[in-house]
């Protein structure tokens, strides 16, 4: 594995991260999990991402990485950087969603409870509240940081001009935002261009999630909707969105991959490596699909003409 800087700080990710998103909580199973988790360790991903709401249950992903962390991995807490974040809804009532100063950092103190940990190595606002001042969403991380509670801070999923007063509080707070993190991959290349550039103007790292688009961008739905996909559970991918084009397009992304000695998966992710991003975060359902995820990092070089082909395939049908 290789690591890069993120942003101008001295924090160091590995070239492809872990996420909790999903195939961690409570209703799944826990030596699948725990088996992903090692795995992921061994071939040197150091980095966990994770969120309060990660599941399900919400809160169920927390729970899962601090008994693995407890049980097989505390012996290295010092050699990882273990993420969590706070902004969508997390339970009910007034004060379990957004940005309030009353949230963020009662759902850090939640998340540490859950985790089993004394501190977060990064600590997020997951998402721009417009009901709440940023002012007070970026108070709230800083204080966390003076508290012990997290050693950096990032935002996720701010639009550009908030993305940009974030950095400019956080700055003058003497807490600067170590790492951005944003949905992006071939199919949804527009935070590359909107908010890379911002990051990268106010030393922030940038680091990727989603980069198979749910699964679009891998070989899963080429010969349709597979049982137990996720367009065939309607989580997070509809049935209507794994259209004919989208198919054609992943098919001939697929043979440009295979040109490149890689699969579509693996090919997706060195494409946002190669944009010079810290970092992509990877979920997995299983010890396999997790090592070909993780083979994307011994080819992350494109020639023009293979950027070419990668945006002939994606560039919109007229």
């Amino acid at each position: 594995m290789e690591y890069r800087f993120s942003g101008k700080s001295g924090l160091q990710l590995p070239l492809v991260s872990l996420g909790l998103w999903h195939n961690f909580g409570s209703e799944d199973p826990f030596d699948v999990a725990r088996s992903m988790l090692l795995h992921a360790w061994d071939r040197g991903i150091t980095h966990f991402d994770i969120a309060n709401n990660y599941g399900p249950a919400p809160g169920t992903a927390e729970i899962t990485f601090g008994k693995v962390l407890r049980e097989d991995l505390a012996a290295h807490r010092d050699e990882m950087i273990i993420s969590s974040k706070a902004g969508y809804l997390m339970w009910d009532g007034p004060y379990g969603n957004g940005g309030s100063r009353k949230y963020i950092i009662s759902s850090c103190d939640q998340s540490l409870k859950r985790t089993g940990l004394e501190y977060f190595d990064i600590f997020y606002s997951h998402r721009y509240d417009p009901d709440t001042p940023i002012e007070e969403t970026m108070q709230a991380l800083v204080d966390i940081v003076r508290a012990g509670k997290a050693l950096y801070v990032g935002i996720s999923n701010y639009p550009a001009d908030k993305q940009q007063e974030c950095y400019d509080y956080l700055r003058a707070a003497h807490v600067p935002c170590v790492i951005s993190q944003y949905k992006a991959s071939l199919l949804m290349p527009d935070t590359l261009t909107n908010n890379l550039p911002v990051a990268n103007n106010n030393g922030s790292g940038f680091i990727c999630y989603s980069p198979l688009a749910q699964g679009l961008l891998t070989n899963r739905y080429l010969n349709g909707i597979p049982a137990g996909s996720r367009a065939s559970k309607n989580v997070f991918l509809r049935p209507e969105q794994v259209t004919d084009d989208v198919v054609a397009m992943a098919q001939h992304l697929g043979s440009i991959a295979a040109q490149r000695g890689q699969t579509l998966a693996q090919m997706a992710i060195a494409w946002l490596l190669a944009q010079d991003v810290t970092s992509v975060i990877v979920g997995a359902s299983s010890v396999a699909q997790l090592e070909d995820n993780i083979q994307a990092i011994h080819n992350i070089t494109f020639t023009q003409e293979e950027l070419q082909s990668i945006q002939c395939a994606v560039s919109p049908r007229s």
